[in-house]
């Protein structure tokens, strides 16, 4: 048994400019120990002192493309932490690569690489794609706020056990784009647009007349009921995968009714069911 069996330990990594050190903030809020950059080459003996000392109970270390040369052993010590009997979380963030080279352009910083923006971009996404492979949560910080970001970081930290499944259900508007980090898709435009109702343009589809317009629609119980149970099929399917998080993403046109009624329902059921549900509506104020 070691001292830290019941802390908690995030590593942070992912694409230059997608947050890594305001994911770190967040994390520091709430109440972790936070190392930005260590070297890869002393997380074996970091390992060590998380093991032993109780002040290093909850960690958050932030790792990225900086480390050079390093961070090819950055997996072999990741193993090393698991033959410490150290469980930890990985966390990729990421973000569509124009809005990489937006905040590159907006803040004047370097790129890592130390080459052209948009090349090094496209060699970091080849660098680092076995890395998000191997993450447990990929977070699409394009279009999240500061706020949101650590809605949804809190929301990963109640993820105790690898048998549990903490689930996201996002809501968005195909118009701007399929959320990154989304692991299951389903488009519902295949329903009536309330938004060409004139009382209904102006509101969202968590407003309970639009619910009922959506609800009564021929269909859409049977379509309901079929999805939400497939979702409840696949989920132990996951968590034999090791799986420890699933983000539904749930799309209609604008991203303000259908898709928004819908993963509301589905998050509602799921979380009768048991599940550990997070809500999420990308762009229901646009």
């Amino acid at each position: 048994m070691n001292s830290n069996r019941e802390g908690k330990i995030f590593i942070i990594t992912g694409m230059s400019g997608a947050g890594k050190s305001q994911a770190l903030k967040c994390f520091e809020d709430l109440g972790f120990y936070c190392i930005d950059n260590l070297p890869v080459a002393l997380i074996p003996a970091f390992s060590e002192l998380v093991k032993t000392n109780r002040h290093f109970r909850n960690v958050a270390l932030g790792i990225d493309i900086r480390e050079g040369r390093f961070f090819k052993g950055f997996v072999k010590s990741l193993d090393t932490l698991r033959k410490l009997g150290l469980d930890y979380k990985l966390i990729f963030l990421d973000a569509a690569d124009p809005i990489l080279l937006q905040r590159f352009s907006e803040t004047r910083h370097r790129h890592p690489l130390g080459k052209n923006i948009s090349e090094a971009v496209r060699e970091e996404r080849k660098i680092l794609f076995s890395l998000k492979e191997r993450a447990n949560k990929v977070i699409d910080t394009s279009k999240l706020t500061l706020g949101e970001l650590k809605e949804i970081l809190s929301g990963a930290l109640e993820v105790k056990r690898s048998t549990e499944m903490k689930l996201t259900v996002i809501s968005f508007g195909y118009k701007y784009g399929i959320p990154l980090d989304a692991d299951l898709v389903m488009d519902v435009r295949f329903l009536p647009n309330p938004n060409y109702i004139p009382q209904f343009k102006l509101k969202t589809g968590l407003d309970p007349r639009v619910g009922d317009y959506i609800r009564n629609k021929p269909g859409f119980k049977t379509f309901l009921r079929d999805y939400i149970g497939q979702i409840k099929h696949l989920l132990p399917l996951y968590i034999k995968e090791g799986k420890s998080y699933l983000t539904i993403a749930i799309g209609c046109t604008g991203g303000r009714h259908r898709s928004v009624f819908i993963a509301h329902q589905v998050a509602e059921s799921l979380s009768r069911f048991g599940f550990s549900v997070s809500e999420f509506h990308r762009d229901i104020r646009k």
